[in-house]
């Protein structure tokens, strides 16, 4: 489907983003266009991949006119830029707002605009029962493609939501993996939390799936395995044979014992595809009848899907997952 087409990444100078140019750049794509705010990152991956078919434009989503400016010719987009940082979102939360709501705004209405045929807006397990402002401002990003995603019939707005992604910037594992290069001990919140682990390649294959088969508002979310702090600590340790003690530093602000990537509500209306559920999106309008005199009692009966009850990786099954990752093959020289 992308044969001949111009895809634009929003925040492609990411790990993402880099993930996508690597699938992509040897296919039969006709461009690729990254638009991002860093011209250093633009400058490096400029360098690094020298591919004709890439350009890049700078500017913030923030700014509508700067992504109109990208937004010519373009046939789906990638939507990836974001404040992703939980700490500092909770610093400077209208930041995550202006950002994470206000600039997928400007992405969304200068997509429908131009013509795009098909955006999907990536989120996060953060966005579910949230409760730290990057999480809260993805939640309301999900309720704007929503929203966006009924009103308009030429361009299809749908939405992927994934847990955490392995290595990549600002993650624990290059985190613990620095630490024990420097002989320090690996810094852990609380070694009962878990966490879901995808790759990089799980994140594209996500959007990928959602671009194939994604309707107006739907969101996708992967099945992932979890496995808690601890256990991921003990297994990198092992893997580096590494020295390094463990600190117990006690949770975070903003932090949770574990996420979640679908709400029990959500889980009532999810369609079971396999590797993958569907969210579709809640056609009902502004008749509120069916809000206040029409319950739904299966609702107080349903479960959510967590980083607790999804499948349990023990020491053993994180280190084989983890030693797929290309920079710890590089750095065991497996």
């Amino acid at each position: 489907m992308f044969k001949g087409q111009v895809l634009l990444i929003t925040g492609g100078t990411g790990s993402f983003g880099n993930a996508v140019l690597n699938r992509f750049l040897d296919t039969e794509i006709k461009e690729i266009r990254i638009f991002s705010r860093d011209e250093k990152k633009q400058d490096d991956m400029r360098k690094l991949y020298s591919n004709a078919k890439l350009k890049f434009y700078i500017g913030d989503v923030r700014d509508r006119a700067s992504v109109d400016s990208a937004m010519h010719g373009v046939d789906y987009i990638f939507h990836a830029a974001a404040l992703k940082q939980v700490p500092s979102c909770e610093f400077f939360p209208i930041e995550a707002v202006k950002t994470n709501v206000l600039g997928t705004e400007n992405v969304l209405n200068s997509a429908i605009a131009h013509g795009v045929k098909k955006v999907i807006c990536l989120s996060t397990d953060k966005a579910v029962y949230p409760i730290n402002a990057m999480g809260i401002s993805k939640a309301m990003m999900e309720k704007t493609f929503v929203a966006k995603s009924r009103t308009v019939e030429d361009t299809i707005i749908c939405g992927t939501r994934y847990g955490n992604v392995m290595a990549s910037r600002g993650s624990v594992i290059p985190l613990f993996v620095d630490q024990m290069k420097s002989n320090m001990p690996l810094t852990i919140t609380d070694p009962n939390m878990t966490r879901y682990l995808m790759s990089l390649e799980d994140a594209v294959d996500l959007v990928l799936y959602a671009f194939e088969n994604g309707q107006a508002g739907d969101i996708f979310v992967q099945k992932a395995p979890a496995s808690t702090i601890a256990d991921l600590a003990k297994a990198l340790l092992e893997l580096y044979n590494s020295t390094s003690e463990i600190k117990i530093i006690g949770t975070r602000h903003g932090e949770k014992l574990y996420e979640t990537l679908l709400t029990r509500e959500e889980m009532v209306h999810a369609e079971d595809l396999g590797e993958y559920y569907r969210i579709p999106a809640d056609q009902r309008d502004l008749n509120y009848d069916k809000y206040f005199t029409d319950g739904q009692a299966e609702v107080d009966y349903g479960w959510e899907y967590t980083s607790h009850n999804t499948t349990r990786l023990d020491v053993e099954g994180v280190k084989a997952l983890v030693t797929k990752l290309s920079f710890i093959r590089d750095d065991l020289k497996l």
